[in-house]
This record gives C-alpha cells, sequence and structure tokens, in this order.
C-alpha cells in the first residue's frame, strides 16, 4: 500500500473538520457553554507604533446610481490617490453607523459579519499612490486610517505608476470566541463577504479587483504575518486573499503573478482582542494549516482576463491541477443580457452603507415574481461582484419560495453553471423531475424541485430553530460542490464562493427596498435529506455550507442609531 501525500492527509483533515463541525438535530457543533459579553474580544486590530496616515471620508457626497455600477465602462475611473483610497475603504471595510440600546454601544461596518465579530482584516499594499507611502498598511476601521507596517526600498529608474493590492487575512479568534470549532466556516464565509464589498466599492470608483496568485507563505510574509516578535501574545491573523486593484481599461498580462518588492523597517506591535480566553479550539488552526496554498511555480495559467489568481483562490490552478481543468471543460450558463435587467437608481454608495443585517421578519410580507427574477438573475457568474472570483462557479442554489406571487411555494434549484445542473440531476434522486419553471429567464434557469405549501415549519427547523427561516419570503441554502474536493485549499474556496453570493443577496434585497440576513446555524445533514442528497452525507458530492434569508424587516425602534465617525476630527 502506498503511503499517503501530504495533500492526502490534508485532505482528510477537511474531511474529519468538515463532519466534526457540522449542527445536528440531535446535537450542536462543540462551543462554548456560556459567554461572558462584557469580556467580548477586542472588535478592532490595531498595530501599535505604526505611523498613522487618515484617510478622507467622501462617500457621502458620491451620486453614482447602483445600476451604473453593472455597465461596462459606465463609471468613469478615478485616479488612484488618496481620496479615492479613502472612498475604496470607507465603501467596503469602514464602519457603516454605531448602534446603542440602554448600556450596550457597538459598531456596525459596511462589510457582513456572523454575529458581527469581524474576523476580516483588510490591507493595503502600494506603489506610487499620491500621498501614501509606499509600503504595507493595515486598515484602522475604528480611525479610518492606514497604519505603515512597513516600506518599500526606493527602486532607482523603476516609473513611479500607481499600483495598488487589497489583502485580507482573518482572525480566527474572534469567531471562535462565540461559536467555537465552526469558526474556520465562518471565517471564510466572511471573507467571501470581503471579497465582495471590496469589489462593489472598486465598481463605484470605476476600478476592476484581479486576484493575485501567491502562495500562503508568500502573503504572510508580505504583510508581515510571520514576524513573531510583533505579535507576541496577541491573537495572529491567518492569510487569505490578494488583489491588485486595477483602474480603467485590462492591463496587459504580467510578466510573473507575484512581483512585490520584499518590505522592510517593519513597524508596530499587534494588540491583544483577548486577555483571558475561557476555551481553545485547536481544530480551528489545525484546518486553516491544512488547507493554505502551497508555493507556486513561477509559471501560473491567467484569468478571465489573462492575469494571475489569488492565494487562497486559485491553488488548484496554480499547482497545475483542480479548478485549472475544471475551468476548460464547464460550459457557462447562457450570457446575461445587461439591459434587460432594471436596477435601482439609488446612489451606490448609500445603498452599500445601509446594508444591515435583519433580525426580524414580517411573517406576512409577500413580494411579486418579477423582482425575483431580478434577484436570481443577479447571481449569473459572469455578472458583478463574480467577476472578482477566480474560479468556476462551484457553489449552486437552493432557494425556498414562501411567498412570491406567481410562484408556488415549494423548493427550486438554481445551477450556475450547466455543470452543476448536471450534478445536480445525477446526485437527486431520479424520482424528481426537476422541470424548468416556465417563466424563469434563460440566465437564471430556477428547476423545480418539490411544490410545498407548508415550508415554515420546516424552515425554523432546519435553521436551528430561528424565525428568521419562517418569516422570511424567501430562503435559501448554498449547495457547495464538495465530494470529491480537488485539494484541500479547496474547502476555503467553497466557502468564500458561498459568502460571495451572500454578499451579492445582501446588496441586492436592499435595492429592492427589503432586507436579507445570511444564516451560518443550520442543520447541515438534515437539510441533505430533506432534499434527497445521498447517504451517508459525509460523501454526498454536494454539502450546504451557507443559508440566507430575505425578507420585510421588523425594525426595533428602541435601538439609537448613530452616525459611524462622528468621533473622529476630520469627519
Amino acid at each position: 500500500m502506498s503511503e499517503l501525500t501530504q495533500a492526502d492527509r490534508d485532505l482528510t483533515t477537511v474531511q474529519a473538520y468538515h463532519e466534526r463541525s457540522k449542527h445536528r438535530l440531535n446535537g450542536y457543533a462543540a462551543g462554548p457553554d456560556t459567554l461572558d459579553w462584557d469580556a467580548q474580544p477586542d472588535p478592532f486590530r490595531r498595530y501599535a507604533g505604526a505611523p498613522l496616515t487618515p484617510l478622507p471620508l467622501k462617500a457621502e457626497g458620491l451620486a453614482t446610481p447602483w445600476a451604473d455600477l453593472f455597465e461596462p465602462g459606465r463609471v468613469a475611473p478615478h485616479p488612484m490617490n488618496l481620496e479615492a483610497i479613502g472612498l475604496l475603504f470607507e465603501l467596503s471595510f469602514a464602519l457603516s453607523a454605531w448602534k446603542q440600546y440602554g448600556p450596550d454601544r457597538w459598531a456596525m461596518r459596511v462589510n457582513p459579519s456572523s454575529g458581527n465579530l469581524h474576523p476580516t482584516e483588510a490591507w493595503l499594499v502600494c506603489q506610487g499612490v499620491s500621498q501614501i507611502n509606499d509600503g504595507v498598511h493595515h486598515y484602522a476601521a475604528r480611525e479610518h486610517a492606514l497604519e505603515q507596517r512597513a516600506s518599500f526600498a526606493p527602486q532607482p529608474g523603476v516609473a513611479a505608476a500607481p499600483r495598488a493590492l487589497v489583502a485580507l487575512t482573518s482572525i480566527q479568534w474572534r469567531e471562535a470566541w462565540k461559536y467555537g470549532e465552526r469558526a474556520f466556516r465562518y471565517c471564510q464565509l466572511d471573507v467571501g463577504h470581503a471579497i465582495g464589498a471590496l469589489r462593489y466599492a472598486a465598481a463605484v470608483l470605476g476600478w476592476r479587483v484581479v486576484p493575485v496568485a501567491c502562495s500562503t507563505a508568500q502573503l504572510a510574509a508580505l504583510l508581515g504575518l510571520n514576524r513573531e516578535a510583533d505579535f507576541g501574545a496577541a491573537e495572529r491573523e491567518e492569510p487569505d486573499a490578494l488583489f491588485e486593484l486595477l483602474p480603467g481599461k485590462p492591463a496587459a498580462t504580467p510578466d510573473k503573478p507575484f512581483d512585490w518588492p520584499a518590505p522592510g523597517q517593519w513597524q508596530g506591535l499587534a494588540n491583544r482582542l483577548d486577555r483571558h480566553p475561557m476555551y481553545r479550539w485547536p481544530v480551528v488552526d489545525t484546518v486553516a494549516v491544512a488547507t493554505r496554498v502551497p508555493a507556486v511555480p513561477p509559471e501560473v495559467p491567467g484569468s478571465r482576463d489573462g492575469r494571475a489568481f489569488c492565494a487562497g483562490q486559485g491553488g488548484a490552478r496554480a499547482t497545475g491541477g483542480g479548478h485549472g481543468a475544471e475551468r476548460s471543460a464547464a460550459p457557462t450558463l447562457p450570457a446575461p443580457t445587461l439591459p434587460d435587467l432594471p436596477r435601482s437608481t439609488q446612489s451606490a454608495a448609500t445603498l452599500i452603507r445601509q446594508r444591515r443585517s435583519a433580525q426580524h421578519f414580517d411573517a406576512r410580507a409577500r413580494m411579486p415574481v418579477a423582482p425575483l427574477w431580478r434577484l436570481l438573475r443577479a447571481l449569473h457568474p459572469a455578472r458583478l461582484p463574480f467577476d472578482a472570483w477566480p474560479t468556476d462557479a462551484r457553489v449552486h442554489v437552493l432557494l425556498f419560495a414562501h411567498r412570491v406571487d406567481g410562484l408556488a411555494p415549494g423548493a427550486y434549484l438554481l445551477p450556475r453553471c450547466v455543470a452543476g445542473a448536471d450534478l445536480l440531476r445525477r446526485t437527486l434522486p431520479a424520482a424528481l423531475e426537476l422541470l424548468p419553471v416556465p417563466d424563469a429567464p434563460a440566465d437564471a434557469p430556477l428547476l423545480l424541485l418539490s411544490e410545498n405549501p407548508a415550508l415554515a415549519g420546516t424552515l425554523r427547523t432546519l435553521n436551528c430553530h430561528q424565525a428568521l427561516g419562517s418569516d422570511a419570503i424567501l430562503g435559501f441554502a448554498l449547495l457547495a460542490e464538495f465530494n470529491p474536493l480537488p485539494e484541500a485549499a479547496a474547502y476555503r474556496e467553497r466557502f468564500q464562493e458561498a459568502g460571495l453570493i451572500g454578499q451579492a443577496l445582501y446588496l441586492e434585497a436592499e435595492a429592492l427596498g427589503l432586507r436579507g440576513t445570511g444564516i451560518g446555524c443550520f442543520f447541515d445533514d438534515a437539510l441533505h435529506q430533506l432534499i434527497g442528497l445521498p447517504q451517508p452525507a459525509a460523501s454526498a458530492p454536494l454539502q450546504s455550507v451557507y443559508h440566507f434569508t430575505i425578507g420585510a424587516p421588523l425594525l426595533d425602534d428602541r435601538i439609537a442609531t448613530e452616525p459611524p465617525y462622528a468621533h473622529l476630527p476630520h469627519s
């Protein structure tokens, strides 16, 4: 018998983690028995001693309509300078409001996060950007400022054309503090949300977002996350993703996927977020290590526009297997016809900053079917924000329609690629006809799974007995292509893609005058059994990785809302 390779062992680790982190009807995944909310980890990472560059707050004056983001060339690209970088972060990772109820006060952010815990940290790496020092900067959300962690040595003879990268990392303890062993899943969902938030913000500026190929170790070195002395007892950050910001038309293909100089002159010490942790969840670190992207070879295939792929989301392509083969073999859905998709003329900046997670839904609310088609068409892989995603669609939509005028209550499937449609038909019971819904648009080929006029109770149960499942107009379960995974790093990809879909649902719901909420707590295998996935569930070709609901929100007027940056002198 041949010995297992490291790649095989990593896949075994991933499978074991996924099974042990499932919630089940007879018991939840391992998590803390109690929470001391007065001892919640600090929601803001800072690097003490790192010079701070305040960013301007200009989003209030942006009038670009939401609809314009989806018409190529419609938004004139902003020059890459301090003001534009300030807008980019203000519309993606900044605070959106402060909330207060009695003595409790907490910050909301533009990018969604499970439990409002915000494990995702954002970084800027830049050269030649007006009024920002060349180097590596951590984004401090509370201050809306850049903390310069390192600088680049001057490069004589090299043109200083503006270049900028945005990196995403996760402080996993922020999620594990509340959610225990399921935390790694939620961190990766949050990364997907953050990718979407970044892509929408860049679109407001007329910029593109392109994944960059590098290994996890390369990204850690670029950001200084491997500098033990800078962290001490502080919680570590896990490297997740790296993107280049490109104003205007596509640029020429670079000679190599990662060509940035090594940073030097490091500054700043990370703050400790939780000085007295009550629990430890070592399996979260174990699966994080197993799913890291290994070293990439110097030659990396290009993306859709010829550029390179992102660490954590293109590992299979970078190593010559997995998704590289998948993309060339996977037919796509019919191309969307953008002019036929009417969208809100509301200011994009306003809509993006007003996004909230619904806490309660009006159980009597209904919607007509036409806006549902708009919502589903927005999930097409060729549309914004999915043009920033470097692999084929591998996550598909199970829709539960509760109260849609013109569509029978029941369960429906929306495959997001032709290969996904074939997989769904092969995997689900042959007795299910999966008939096309007659009025569905060609680029949102909805299939009827089963009519069911009494969904509410079932969905409340499946979503950990939460009324958010039963009271919504629409419910979603995102089904990831899972067994077999091409490599362990694809585990991150599946959750990140689901989070990216969730971000599109959040903002499209807002544009419809509704509200969404992501649901990470659901009974995985009970959902699989409900729709007839093969048993045992651990080996099923599809796994549910994220739930989402949309409805008419009920607001709690006891909670006061305050501006996000009234505490800053330059606000």
